[in-house]
């Protein structure tokens, strides 16, 4: 995948498709929010998709070698994963169980 926001875009297009998901910007990175909040954005520097979820969720993909910890100038955050974009074939459904989280956490 290039660098560009193409790939992310069509990842949550089906999500885009709902009155309460939207895009958006965070940091400067492409975003997407529901219900006014954040819950994924594409890195432009690696090509990653950003996701939040629960920080147990997170631990499980960073063991199993699915994602890797997002630390911004050194502070990780413990409710966002990393996810390659060797998964990019999964990123729809990592945007859809990043949506339902912060969904469910309004």
């Amino acid at each position: 995948m290039s660098n560009d926001d193409e790939g992310f875009w069509e990842a949550g297009s089906a999500l885009l498709e709902r009155d309460d998901v939207t895009r958006s910007t965070m940091m400067g990175l492409p975003c997407l929010r529901v219900g006014g909040k954040f819950f994924a954005a594409f890195d432009r520097a690696t090509t990653d998709l950003l996701v939040k979820l629960p920080a147990a969720r997170v631990e499980q993909l960073i063991a199993a070698g699915e994602g890797s910890p997002v630390a911004p100038a050194g502070r990780r955050f413990r409710e966002w994963a990393a996810i390659p974009p060797e998964s990019v074939d999964r990123w729809p459904n990592y945007l859809s169980e990043a949506c339902a989280f912060v969904s469910e956490s309004a």
